[in-house]
């Protein structure tokens, strides 16, 4: 529902940067680099300057990323969509060589997880948002956050292409995962095989300042929060040990240690949450 929040507040070309990123990050964790995108946006009635503003945000995102946009299409719905709202979506292929696809089967216990910054929310959690802060106002300057709530919760979501794009056929990345819907707690296990979990510990790396509040304004339990949110980690890899520095530095911005895979009998892969 970003969508919905973004047309309240006239604020939609970072829409179409939304989209083309969160669909970059999902190839990469197949190993794999972008090669077109195709996009698609519906509404009640169409309104031509506001689809060029989705289009040049998608594009926009394209260009930096090396990806071409083929085509895509429109639809007007109305009595499907309700008067000023619209929907935005796309398709993204790329390509990986066979030896290059993740996860790798050598995942395994032991090994550590490494994440990665998330610049907000990226595109994900915001019904929960959206209700949070339904009595803020959102366009003045929140002085927790040094900025608005609008800029804070509308920044883009970020691409991991320019970080992981020179580690993607290192031998020494196992996994990676996109912190999307479900947060940690749900996608993290999507990469594990059966008879492993992963252990996360809370507080090991910073939470900004919007994730913190919000914590605050809800007392959710931390388990839950973290299903509904990234909580400032958007992007998870798995590796060895004894690899961890090594990859760390390769990938040449600050990241942090935040958890382990351990051995288990349970039938499905979960993550457990410690230091909360």
């Amino acid at each position: 529902t970003k969508v919905e929040l973004a047309a309240r507040l006239g604020r939609v070309r970072g829409t179409g940067i939304d989209i083309v990123n969160h669909c970059i990050n999902d190839v990469l964790v197949q190993g794999a680099r972008p090669l077109f995108f195709l996009d698609y946006v519906a509404s009640s009635r169409l309104d031509a300057a506001r689809v060029a503003e989705i289009v040049e945000g998608m594009s926009d995102a394209c260009r930096v990323s090396g990806c071409v946009i083929l085509g895509g299409e429109t639809a007007e719905m109305p009595g499907v969509y309700a008067d000023g709202a619209f929907d935005i979506a796309g398709t993204l292929v790329g390509v990986v060589e066979r030896a290059d696809l993740l996860p790798r089967p050598t995942v395994s216990n032991g090994d550590v997880l490494i994440g990665l910054a998330s610049n907000g929310p990226h595109t994900n959690g915001y019904s929960l948002l959206r209700r949070v802060f339904s009595w803020a106002s959102l366009d003045q300057p929140y002085g927790r956050l040094d900025r608005s709530l609008a800029d804070a919760l509308l920044e883009p979501h970020r691409s991991y292409l320019p970080v992981l794009g020179p580690i993607l056929r290192d031998p020494r990345l196992k996994a990676l995962v996109h912190v999307t819907g479900g947060g940690l707690v749900e996608n993290v296990p999507r990469v594990l095989p059966q008879g492993l979990d992963a252990t996360i510990r809370v507080g090991s790396w910073p939470v900004p300042a919007l994730f913190s509040l919000v914590a605050e304004l809800t007392t959710m339990h931390p388990m839950e929060l973290h299903r509904a949110l990234n909580m400032g980690i958007g992007m998870v890899l798995v590796v060895a040990r004894d690899d961890a520095s090594v990859i760390r530095e390769r990938l040449g911005e600050e990241s942090w240690i935040i958890g382990e895979l351990v051995s288990s009998k349970e039938h499905e892969p979960c993550v457990r949450l410690s230091g909360h």
